[in-house]
């Protein structure tokens, strides 16, 4: 039965074997050129392509296997055929012509936008363009062997070229080809995988979903575990909108299934809607309590959202279950920091360590636990070691200076503050505390140098702006001084206010009615 192209994809034959039949006798009885699209699965026309030269071996057959993008097939097939004599010229393969030009996100793709492209893949343009060359040289019949997207491309972007077609056939798939397929899509599933693949295989891979999706002999169980896949392989490409659509699809079909609604939270979670992710993680937990992954991340939502208590919890739960996992141990570890419980922070830490002592995060996050303790040395150690790990670490060189400071050891917290902005130079807190550095020791302009650029990277930076103010006052430069102050009050009134009351660098403007009229200024803000 050959397809009326308006609306070939709204009049499913009913027998496979006829269309086949059909298919069969136009191309016995054509001579000379013809155009032939077939719509098919990659499974069907690799049985197709076997099963024609038996069926009709009076005819001359060859197989062009397109196996990478072309933009001109006309080329492509005067070097496959060459000096042949061929009655029939099978070309599959044609789909990565198109894979490439596709530069839309994957939501649309899902959503079934597809070939609304805003540029034409240039080998339909070549098709249109060439279609007289292709009859006048090339007197045999192509069949294309298509799938569904494949020839609404070609309907819809080469339509010079299709209305020269000697027809249109779709092999309706069978139950056996389904299962077939699907089988080998599933198999094939791999998150690792899938993100190693390049764009156009990820849209090569969703479409081949999609399609099978779409397959009236589709069974309940592949279709719920297609549309999971689907949602790992938009998860891979960082649509986490439109993974989460299909992970909810696949749980209306399999609700009781944990890797779903684990897969649904960290979805959420990358989205930062927390609240939504923690429900996904207990769903799943209901399901499989002893879920160490959904445990973790379950305790990660609740720390992002501030929780660290019941984070602590979560991240607990998880560890009687792996107790062996670094992670586990430092985001515990970082939720105590954050209750300032770091005491028992640096043990997470610690613990942590013994598991993974390369890492270079652990080391600089139990520095700071041990510098929110005053032990400084022991913080300068501990970020020492995570330089010698990740030395272009900007933040780490950059707590190291803080250390150092606290210490009074400001000759090296400047030179820590340095490496850190060598890496990072766009870091105010960096130029601001360099600049506290500089003025501990005296070197007032080069301070004032270092707030400055502070202030180029945030023009609101308070600190700067009342550090400056110190400085001029040291130097008894009272107009700037006083402008500079004026600036900080405006930001924050009441702690700067109480601050420059109790400083001895202002001790020199303090009977400045100036000055005075700024600690009222602040007051009455």
């Amino acid at each position: 039965m050959i397809l009326n192209y308006s609306n070939w994809d709204d009049d499913l034959p009913p027998d496979p074997e006829e269309i086949y039949q059909d298919l069969l006798c136009a191309l016995e009885r054509k001579l000379g050129f013809g155009l032939y699209f077939v719509q098919c699965t990659p499974v069907e026309s690799d049985l197709f392509i076997h099963k024609i030269p038996q069926d009709i071996p009076h005819k001359k057959i060859a197989v062009l296997r397109l196996i990478e993008p072309v933009d001109k097939l006309y080329q492509q097939v005067a070097n496959y055929i060459q000096d042949q004599t061929i009655d029939i010229l099978l070309i599959k393969g044609l789909e990565y012509s198109l894979y490439k030009y596709e530069k839309r996100n994957f939501g649309e793709i899902t959503e079934g936008q597809f070939i609304n492209l805003t540029k034409v893949p240039p080998i339909l343009n070549h098709l249109n363009q060439q279609r007289e060359r292709f009859r006048d040289d090339f007197p045999f019949s192509f069949v294309f062997l298509l799938r569904s997207f494949s020839l609404s491309y070609l309907i819809h972007r080469a339509p010079d070229f299709f209305d020269w077609r000697s027809g249109v056939y779709e092999l309706p798939t069978t139950p056996e080809l389904v299962e077939e397929e699907s089988r080998r899509l599933l198999l094939e599933g791999d998150y690792e995988k899938y993100l190693q693949l390049t764009s156009e295989e990820k849209i090569e891979k969703v479409l081949e979903i999609q399609e099978l999706l779409t397959e009236k002999h589709q069974t309940d169980s592949n279709k719920a575990s297609l549309l999971f896949e689907l949602g790992n392989l938009l998860y891979s490409a960082n649509e986490y909108e439109t993974a989460i659509t299909f992970y909810e699809q696949e749980l209306k079909i399999k609700p009781d299934d944990h890797f779903g609604w684990y897969n649904r939270g960290h979805a959420l979670l990358n989205l930062g809607n927390n609240e939504e992710a923690i429900l996904s993680y207990e769903q799943a937990l209901k399901i499989k309590p002893d879920d160490h992954y959904a445990w973790y991340n379950r305790g990660n939502a609740l720390r992002n959202l501030g929780n660290n208590e019941e984070a602590i919890l979560s991240y607990e739960q998880a560890l009687k279950i792996e107790p062996d996992d670094p992670y586990f141990w430092y985001n515990r570890g970082n939720a105590l920091r954050n209750l300032r419980r770091n005491e028992e922070a640096i043990l997470s830490y610690d613990q942590a360590l013994k598991i993974k002592p390369v890492d270079s995060y652990t080391w600089n996050n139990r520095g700071i636990a041990l510098r929110n303790l005053d032990r400084y040395e022991e913080a300068i150690l501990s970020y020492e070691q995570a330089l010698k790990i990740k030395p272009d670490d900007h933040y780490t060189w950059y707590n190291r200076g803080i250390a150092l400071r606290k210490l009074g050891r400001n000759e090296e917290a400047i030179i820590s503050y340095d490496q850190a902005l060598e890496i990072r130079p766009d870091d105010h807190y960096a130029w601001n505390n360099r600049g506290n550095a500089l003025d501990d020791l005296g070197r007032t302009d080069e301070a004032l140098f270092s707030y400055d650029q502070a202030l180029k990277l945030k023009p609101d930076d308070k600190y700067a702006w009342y550090n400056k103010a110190c400085c001029y006052a040291i130097q008894g430069n009272i107009e700037q001084a006083l402008e500079n102050l004026e600036q900080a009050i405006n930001l924050q009134p009441e702690e700067f206010v109480k601050m420059a009351k109790a400083d001895p660098d202002f001790h020199c403007i303090r009977e400045d009615m100036r000055f005075q009229c700024l600690m009222q200024k602040g007051v009455k803000q």
